[in-house]
């Protein structure tokens, strides 16, 4: 990657009651929220993929509702991550990558596989999991098309989409170590940055960044001096320079420029809006 990597500030879903007449203005029919969060903000997570699988046609319509150069970071099903717990996932992953989010197209931005915070790490089953992970759109493709015969309507080709990424966000101690930080840079997956005092550390294992920013340590939400600080650390990642502070598990890589995606999904949600644009802001953006 050479230049400058991009940086898209967002929130984790865009329906929420009590931004409405706060982020949203006031008499602004819920149908037209996406379009309007779509014009202020520059990703968006899909959190309703965590629930259950959803339509392509639904892809289609979040994707026609947007500008360009906007994306969606898609969670994966908790089916994968916390019933079965990554283990024997690769049908349920191939009817995933086949209910339609690759019809997102140039507006796909990278899977996140949340962990439940009782799993502890298995170096071997992790293994296996990224292992089976699409490492492009053709693999994405092919891995779709393995979807069950009861998906009649399935999304199986990836038009437009430019990259598959994914990112992992871990919540169990066990994680801690420099083995796992290891295992991810061989697979090219992003470990989430999450801020928060149980997970505090900024390695990068991937060649993006992917934050789910959930209140600075010891907080539920973010003043002024905290929106800065996060301005300064995602516009040196961008740049490729040395982090400004920050704990790490492992020796951070070379410096390069990478793309970032940063979620304001804190316990504060009712200004998490405010605090994706107003990092975006201070950025330039």
């Amino acid at each position: 990657m050479t230049g400058k990597g991009i940086v898209r500030t967002g929130t984790a879903g865009w329906v929420y009651a009590p931004w409405r007449g706060q982020f949203y203005p006031s008499g602004l029919t819920q149908k037209q929220e996406l379009a309007y969060a779509g014009t202020h903000l520059g990703a968006i997570e899909i959190n309703a993929t965590f629930r259950a699988l959803q339509k392509p046609q639904s892809f289609r319509n979040w994707a026609s509702q947007t500008p360009e150069g906007f994306v969606f970071a898609v969670k994966g099903p908790q089916l994968v991550t916390h019933i079965r717990r990554l283990k024997d996932v690769a049908t349920p992953l191939a009817n995933f990558f086949a209910s339609g989010p690759l019809a997102l197209g140039a507006r796909l931005g990278p899977f996140v596989w949340q962990l439940p915070p009782n799993m502890g790490y298995d170096p071997d089953r992790l293994e296996e999991f990224l292992a089976l992970l699409p490492k492009s759109p053709a693999d994405a493709e092919a891995f779709a098309g393995r979807h069950e015969a009861w998906m009649q309507d399935a999304a199986t080709t990836a038009g437009g989409v430019a990259a598959i990424r994914h990112a992992l966000e871990v919540r169990h101690e066990s994680f801690a170590t420099p083995g796992f930080i290891a295992q991810l840079r061989r697979h090219n997956v992003a470990l989430v940055t999450a801020d928060t005092a149980q997970w505090p550390t900024f390695d990068v294992t991937a060649d993006f960044v992917y934050c789910r920013l959930q209140g600075a340590p010891g907080k539920d939400g973010y003043d002024a001096a905290d929106i800065e600080r996060w301005a300064g650390r995602l516009a040196a990642w961008a740049e490729g320079g040395p982090l400004p502070d920050g704990a790490f598990l492992a020796d951070q890589p070379e410096p390069r420029p990478r793309d970032v995606f940063a979620f304001f999904v804190s316990t504060d949600k009712l200004h998490a809006p405010a605090n994706a644009m107003a990092v975006a802001e201070r950025l330039g953006g």
